[in-house]
């Protein structure tokens, strides 16, 4: 690979010269390319091989050894020799003295200000259906009934969830409502009047509502297309791609298919909505782990809003992931990364949900230190009107929080909540990806450990290389840009 410079800075973050206890740098090679990894800066550089080794022994070596190990490494290797490594040295010393490698943490203190400072409610999950017309084999919540009585939120119910949105949410003027299940279309006449009373009351309080419905589509219809449409900011559908993948776990009560049923309403809808503000969203499984041939299915069949995600389930079921299946898995994000550069270049691209970052904007450092809200900023709401953390909470009695009438009455549990954090899990502070995971999913670590404290190691994993694709699918298309 061409490149004018050894070492070559994709994105600079912070500047000052130190010299740091705890060294986060992150280093791989990916499709051609050396990419380093400044964690804490948020810095990242992609370099050459004699640079890639350089910064790799710059953490326990000093300079006389590293080019004495150069020499020997690249002896014979024609431009390669003492005053070429030299010259990377300095170019390092130029950037540690910026703050854009081997840069110190200077954000833990931040934690701590986070969980003092008051958080209001912006977002909630209406479970507007505890039921649903599949019987999928890997539902989290027992087919939609969150493994207890399947009931549909009453109009009084989401009318209340509106209201208290409303007067926690402080002064923030954007809140989010999505509409969950189950499956949120068997109460479809509820989430219309649900839209229309915010809609009614919006302007009298300055708020403006985002609307999100996510469907298996089974019950699409004319009326449900316009009104999403119309209303929703963002519609989540319900496809795992391949036919016989799709049919195997995502089934109707009488044993049948989906497949054939939805795809058709999927694309009518997408088609109707131009495109935007959708996302199809599938789940691999042990059957699958060569999902790649499912994105591009999905990809195939016209959709460009992609999102697959790994299953979560008991360890002992038979489509469960497995630690034998990292290697393939991890190869097949590799691949779709590098499908998606081709496919781009040749005017037919597709956007991945877990490959998209923002590394010039993103979200505020509060947010990558605390993660989601889940408990805080974000809560779950019940057809009977109780409050939980996260819809994947929903049905654990020890994570009530409280309902809609009594407010939050669990407030043990919220500061809980406030308090997980990066900083908070011995494995999350010095993980080099910490800052863009912001900790996992709490519900997921858990599931898995016990505590929303805990990490859900597997969870980490697929996280990383997936990070580590994005990333270089970004390193990628900055050359691209300047060609």
């Amino acid at each position: 690979m061409d490149q004018k410079n050894n070492c070559r800075s994709i994105l600079s973050g912070a500047n000052g010269f130190y010299f740091p206890k705890i060294i986060m740098i992150h280093q791989f090679k990916m499709n051609g390319l050396n990419v380093v990894i400044d964690a804490a800066s948020g810095s990242i550089h992609c370099v050459d091989d004699l640079a890639y080794d350089i910064i790799e022994l710059s953490a326990s070596q000093n300079k006389e050894a590293i080019i004495n190990e150069m020499l020997r490494r690249y002896c014979g290797v024609s431009g390669i020799d003492e005053e070429a490594i030299r010259e990377v040295l300095t170019d390092i010393e130029s950037l540690m003295e910026a703050g854009k490698l081997f840069a110190p943490d200077l954000y833990e203190n931040l934690a701590e200000d986070h969980f003092a400072s008051q958080t209001v409610v912006k977002a909630l999950c209406l479970h507007t259906s505890h039921s649903c017309n599949l019987n999928c084999g890997y539902c989290f919540a027992g087919q939609g009934g969150y493994h207890g009585e399947r009931e549909l939120m009453p109009l009084e119910v989401s009318r209340k969830a509106i209201d208290f949105l409303i007067e926690n949410s402080g002064s923030r003027i954007n809140l989010e409502v999505d509409f969950f299940g189950g499956e949120p279309l068997m109460n479809w006449e509820v989430v219309k009047k649900t839209v229309e009373y915010a809609r009614s009351i919006e302007k009298e309080f300055n708020k403006n509502f985002r609307f999100t419905l996510t469907t298996n589509g089974v019950l699409l219809d004319k009326d449900v297309i316009e009104f999403s449409n119309r209303e929703m900011d963002n519609v989540v559908l319900s496809l795992d791609g391949r036919k016989e993948i799709h049919d195997r776990l995502r089934q109707t009560m009488n044993g049948k298919g989906s497949y054939d049923m939805v795809v058709p309403k999927f694309k009518e809808l997408v088609e109707a909505r131009n495109g935007i503000g959708y996302y199809i969203r599938g789940t691999y499984t042990h059957y699958n782990p060569d999902f790649l041939k499912d994105i591009l299915h999905m990809a195939d069949l016209g959709f460009a809003e992609l999102s697959m995600e790994p299953v979560v389930c008991k360890p002992d079921e038979p489509y469960a992931l497995t630690e034998d299946d990292l290697e393939e898995l991890f190869a097949q994000y590799e691949m779709l990364a590098v499908e998606m550069i081709k496919r781009k270049k040749q005017g037919e691209g597709f956007n991945f949900y877990h490959f998209m970052i923002d590394l010039t904007g993103g979200p505020c450092i509060y947010k990558r230190i605390s993660g989601c809200g889940s408990g805080t900023e974000y809560l779950a709401v019940t057809p009977g009107g109780d409050l939980y953390p996260c819809h994947q909470f929903v049905g654990e009695p020890e994570y009530r929080m409280g309902s809609l009438w009594e407010g939050i009455t669990n407030e043990n549990l919220q500061d809980e909540f406030r308090r997980s954090n990066v900083y908070s899990k011995p494995e999350c502070r010095d993980c080099w990806a910490r800052i863009y995971c912001s900790g996992g999913c709490a519900a997921n670590a858990y599931h898995a450990t016990g505590t929303i404290n805990g990490v859900y190691e597997y969870s980490c994993k697929l996280f990383k290389k997936r990070l580590e694709c994005a990333i270089m699918i970004k390193v990628a298309e900055s050359f691209c840009d300047e060609n």
